[in-house]
């Protein structure tokens, strides 16, 4: 049997790395910095392309739901369900929501896929052949975590060692 596979697109943030370009009300991943589409359209747009979706799951800030509804409505993205979170907690509890809500409303064994809604990837081609790989690794019941090899150090990312 064919497990379904649940992008979850985080979709927070607080307007403040690209000011004046971003800013509370309007985060980043609403711009248009890549495109003529959104950050947050390019993902959804990628994981559609790169998989075949069971649903797709948003986390996002109450506040930035009709911002959400409107640049997905924009790209004909069907079947999202909107997790609204009243005050941001980060990346775990959005993730761990977002778990529990696949399981009770989506498919109690769906593959999650987390994306966060602000990086360009501009090889769909190897991002669909990765999610691919990892999709078997996961139905095999592993954890997959995807990053970039860091070549200096930064105080704004963390770092995952193998």
């Amino acid at each position: 049997m064919k497990r379904k596979i649940v992008p979850v697109i985080l979709a927070g943030g607080s307007g403040t790395r690209l000011w004046p370009l971003s800013r509370e009300s309007y985060p980043k991943h609403f711009l248009n910095l890549f495109s003529e589409h959104s950050l947050l359209q390019e993902t959804v747009l990628r994981a559609r392309q790169a998989l075949d979706p069971a649903a797709i799951v948003v986390v996002t800030n109450d506040n930035y739901y009709f911002l959400c509804q409107d640049q997905l409505g924009a790209i004909k993205a069907e079947d999202v369900h909107y997790i609204l979170e009243p005050v941001a907690r980060n990346t775990a509890p959005a993730i761990a929501v977002a778990a529990q809500y696949i399981r009770q409303h989506i498919a109690e064994d769906a593959l999650m896929l987390v994306l966060p809604s602000d990086h360009l990837i501009t090889d769909i081609e190897a991002f669909a052949a990765s999610m691919l790989t990892a999709v078997e690794a996961a139905s095999a019941g592993q954890l997959v975590i995807f990053g970039v090899t860091p070549t200096a150090p930064k105080t704004g990312y963390g770092y995952v060692e193998q």
